[in-house]
């Protein structure tokens, strides 16, 4: 069975959060203090969908007046007087008890309204009020009721609450009846100040983006910055092909992938097992056909390293063989025969020969006519880099070779230890790549963070899971 299509709310920021929008005829609570903007989310969601989306919409008032909604809502440039002309819109304004009396009423003032307009979206400021009208149960009965009417109709809806920090534990008998919660706060900012956010805290139907966010008002309504949010590298983002990890869960994070001629760290601790991360990268460059070079490590042989490929259902002896899978090698270290030709060898090369060893090696590969063509891509150890050839050589050296290679549209993924390099070293390594992608052991998990990204989000903390088959971990 297909899925609806989400009702998008025409918040900026908010359909993000909610992966497309709110499910549709979802019940939804919008809770706050006063001065959070509950009004003004609840009146752009119903104008969003009265001028754009043909879903003409009610809101339901109980304190104050049309004449005061229509002009407070023209500061943001909308003209509800003329939406209502159209039959796109309805304010209406009376006492709960009449509401519910006419809601509940066959052929009633409400339903009328709804068949007369094609209503689809409602508004209720706000459901509070309705604790005024009888005792508890009485209450309890009267928002099931209302809830009912709401998808009786198929209306996506948003019940307002008054909501306090003060409240206490308890929770409110009106958030475990509905489908959503949608909470604006009113936070401390640098002593002076105050910052609004937004969370969302249930959403039954689709996924959300976790986590509190910041929202102001702008000349045209509320506008929400989701978290973990940066500025884009619209051009690499718009001109490049994306490159999978093979770690479905990990793309998911990059928007797809790694974009082709970029340059991205793995940023792990010492205690942290990057390898499967680092081998399902690699081993989907094989498996689609690219090229590939490779700085060993000190503690991984070209051996340990092939077997563990292997893993992957890929061979990475074949590709070497085959002219299409390369080796920097620090260390005096025997291969097979037929493999010494794939190795580029600098163990006695001095820092200042590097760069024209490298060249010299690797450019004549790289401007193949057989492999001219293909995809490169290469893997950096710059641990091995800080070790042999120490932290100055790093700083001189590392964003001229990053740029050259990025010019050729190669793309490289870099391994190194933040933490072991110092803070000056690490920060000028994370300018000059696109992306960081961190893993680290804390407790008794290990975790993956996205912390730099050309589409300028970065994510939550996931937990790295084992699973038994390919690709072996699993981002939760």
């Amino acid at each position: 069975m297909q899925k609806k299509k989400a009702v998008h709310t025409g918040i900026p920021g908010l359909d993000d959060i909610l992966y497309g929008g709110v499910p549709p005829g979802a019940v939804v609570i919008l809770e706050g203090e006063p001065g959070t903007g509950k009004t003004t989310f609840g009146m752009q969601f119903l104008v969003e969908g009265a001028i754009k989306h043909d879903e003409p919409g009610i809101y339901i008032t109980f304190e104050e007046l049309p004449e005061q909604i229509y002009d407070d809502m023209t500061s943001f440039g909308w003209d509800l007087r003329d939406l209502e002309r159209q039959n796109k819109l309805r304010v209406i304004c009376m006492e709960p008890d009449i509401l519910l009396e006419q809601m509940l009423q066959p052929h009633g003032l409400f339903e009328q309204i709804v068949r007369e307009i094609g209503c689809k979206r409602v508004v209720i400021d706000s459901i509070s009020l309705f604790r005024m009208v009888g005792d508890e149960e009485h209450v309890r009965t009267n928002v099931y009721s209302i809830r009912n009417i709401m998808r009786k109709h198929s209306l996506t809806s948003f019940f307002i609450r008054e909501y306090s920090e003060f409240e206490g534990m308890s929770m409110p008998f009106e958030n475990y009846i509905c489908d959503g919660i949608v909470r604006l706060s009113l936070k401390p900012l640098m002593d002076k100040y105050r910052k609004r956010t937004i969370e969302v805290l249930k959403m039954r139907g689709t996924r959300i983006l976790e986590g509190e966010h910041t929202y102001k008002f702008i000349h045209n309504g509320v506008y929400i910055v989701p978290s973990l949010s940066m500025a884009e590298d619209k051009m690499l983002i718009r001109e490049a092909e994306v490159l999978s990890t093979g770690i479905d869960s990990l793309d998911d994070l990059l928007a797809g992938g790694i974009p082709r001629g970029s340059v991205f760290m793995i940023d792990t601790n010492s205690k942290a097992n990057y390898r499967y991360l680092l081998s399902s990268i690699y081993s989907q460059r094989i498996k689609d056909d690219d090229c590939t070079v490779t700085m060993m490590s000190g503690n991984t042989s070209l051996d340990t390293f092939a077997d563990t490929i292997e893993l992957f259902g890929v061979s990475l002896r074949e590709a070497a063989r085959k002219g299409k899978a390369f080796f920097i090698e620090h260390y005096r270290r025997a291969v097979e025969a037929d493999l010494e030709k794939a190795i580029v060898r600098v163990d006695k090369v001095t820092n200042e020969e590097y760069a024209q060893v490298l060249n010299e090696r690797l450019n004549p590969i790289f401007e193949c006519e057989d492999l001219c063509d293909k995809r490169w891509f290469v893997y950096y150890d710059l641990n091995t880099i800080i070790s042999e050839r120490g932290k100055d050589f790093l700083l001189r050296y590392f964003a001229e070779e990053m740029s050259m290679w990025r010019s050729l549209g190669i793309t490289i993924v870099v391994h190194c230890n933040f933490a072991e390099i110092g803070t000056e070293t690490a920060s000028f390594l994370e300018r000059t790549c696109n992306g960081v992608i961190r893993t680290w052991v804390d407790g008794n998990y290990q975790y993956l963070q996205v912390t730099k990204s050309p589409s300028g989000r970065v994510s939550a903390p996931h937990i790295i899971a084992n699973v038994a088959e390919k690709p072996f971990v699993q981002l939760i």
